[in-house]
């Protein structure tokens, strides 16, 4: 059976290309660029409507580390019941406490906020100081996945590890492989790391169609990373031969 591919998505445009382009689910986020914060509720709204695979949204109040505080974990709480309401397929969460840590009690309140809805557990498991602790609190929580690039800057470095994660949960959660990965890499961390799922952005630049362009504007530059359909086809047909 081959391995599902997730693409994360940070626009619309980029949402329908991952479709267009044979994704087998979308995790919709805000400033990928800057690791992903929660995209904003048209976003999220206007891709439940136009989207026919399963969407997950990430739900993450900010950029930096995973220690959140009591106003960030009602904040996350809320625009989890607002992705309940919307219909989404799932969400994507993960906090830890200060000692790197799953913080377990703030945890458990964003999966009874999801009620129904699919949990993953995303990459702040990669900053846990124990991950094969971190592991056990995850599949605890009842999260249905973890995506993880087995702590190493891009999963085919951490491929050894995600094994390792793969072989410790023994099918009580599906370990999906994200970080760097690329059509013509894949397939190597497929074979390397026995992952259940894989997770890529699929992201080619995309040229602005401005006629006109203010070239002081250094920091305001018109052309702009999207999702490729493209490029994801080539990973779903990479996927389909491994």
């Amino acid at each position: 059976m081959m391995a599902l591919l997730e693409v994360a998505a940070s626009s619309l445009n980029s949402a329908l290309a991952a479709q267009a382009g044979g994704a087998g689910r979308v995790e919709l986020c805000g400033q990928l660029a800057n690791g992903g914060v929660t995209p904003s509720y048209g976003l999220v709204a206007t891709a439940r409507d136009r989207l026919r695979i399963p969407l997950y949204v990430l739900v993450r109040p900010r950029s930096g580390d995973f220690l959140y505080d009591e106003a960030e974990f009602e904040l996350m709480q809320r625009d989890i019941e607002a992705c309940v309401r919307l219909g989404c397929d799932g969400v994507v969460i993960g906090a830890l406490d200060a000692d790197a840590g799953v913080d377990l009690a703030g945890c458990r309140a964003l999966v009874a906020a999801a009620g129904g809805l699919g949990v993953t557990f995303h990459r702040a498991f990669d900053a846990a100081r124990d991950p094969a602790r971190a592991l056990e609190d995850v599949i605890a929580l009842g999260c249905e996945r973890v995506l993880t690039s087995g702590g190493h800057r891009s999963a085919l470095d951490g491929a050894a590890h995600i094994a390792a994660l793969v072989q410790q949960a023994a099918g009580r959660v599906r370990i999906m492989a994200g970080a760097g990965i690329r059509p013509e890499n894949v397939a190597d961390v497929l074979a390397r790391s026995r992952a259940d799922e894989l997770h890529a952005s699929a992201r080619g630049l995309y040229r602005s169609t401005m006629r006109w362009r203010n070239e002081r504007l250094e920091d305001l530059a018109a052309d702009r990373q999207e999702t490729d359909p493209a490029i994801v086809a080539a990973l779903v047909a990479a996927l389909a031969v491994a």
